[in-house]
């Protein structure tokens, strides 16, 4: 079990203003972390990260020669840094484009400019990506839960993998939209869907109704994850639907585990 404490990470900051550099850091040493390297752009990012002496990438969306997404895509599709947490600091509030870093597994997104609470939390996601806590359950071996994951987003399924994994669930299919979950239902039993809202072919509300109408599935507990907002009117409806819990990407071990908590040891 791993247990890395925010003084021991080792935070790749990526900011092109000297002025938002320095306070962002000041932020980062009062919040306890002490080991902080600052590049401008993604050229010197990609750089550092392949030095693989980096625990967590905290970066502006802007950058003189590319974005954000550039080094958040970067370290999901390389093996060796697919695991380094990233957040988001930004003052961008446009939908499409914060949903591109949900759907590539950010780990947290910061308003900019943000208070040390919303730091604290992004540093707190980011440790529970790189720690292991296997969730007790008195109903269940976390070993044995199994579980359906079901995402059109390879990096999103990535990244929601891990949330799960790092709690001890071992026993994960993977499906890419709701027609494609539908061939696992049929021949596979299930304790746990975990689905995205939006997909092709067969979105993550079809697949609930499937997964509720059906007398042979309708008891398995259903996440749903989405980059909506999970308060909205129209996310509201969905729930009723016979969804058991609405959960906003980013996918953040705390809330999920008590989530799973709930659904499986009831």
């Amino acid at each position: 079990m791993q247990n890395l404490s925010i003084s021991d990470l080792h935070i790749l900051l990526i900011e092109p203003s000297d002025t938002q550099a320095k306070i962002i850091k000041g932020l980062l040493t009062s919040a306890d972390v002490h080991g902080v390297d600052i590049v401008k752009n993604v050229t010197q990012a990609k750089h550092e990260i392949q030095k693989h002496n980096v625990d967590v990438v905290v970066s502006a969306m802007y950058l003189a020669d590319g974005s954000g997404l550039d080094i958040l895509q970067f370290l999901k599709n390389e093996e060796a840094t697919s695991n380094i947490p990233f957040m988001l600091v930004s003052s961008e509030t446009s939908f499409a484009k914060l949903d591109k870093f949900k759907q590539s597994g950010v780990a947290a997104i910061l308003p900019k400019p943000f208070q040390p609470i919303h730091l604290q939390r992004g540093l707190n996601a980011s440790l529970q990506l790189l720690n292991t806590e296997e969730l007790d359950l008195s109903l269940f071996d976390i070993k044995s839960v199994r579980v359906l994951l079901v995402d059109d987003s390879r990096l999103a399924r990535n990244h929601i993998k891990r949330v799960l994994m790092n709690m001890g669930i071992e026993l994960i299919t993977e499906a890419e939209n709701g027609a494609h979950a539908l061939t696992f239902l049929k021949d596979q039993e299930f304790d746990l869907v975990v689905t995205d809202y939006n997909m092709p072919e067969m979105d993550g509300r079809e697949l609930s109704e499937f997964i509720r109408f059906n007398p042979e599935t309708t008891h398995i507990p259903i996440i749903m994850v989405t980059s909506e907002s999970t308060s909205s009117t129209h996310m509201t409806n969905i729930q009723q639907t016979g969804v058991n819990a609405l959960c906003d990407k980013p996918f953040e071990s705390d809330e999920v585990r008590g989530l799973l908590a709930r659904l499986l040891d009831r």
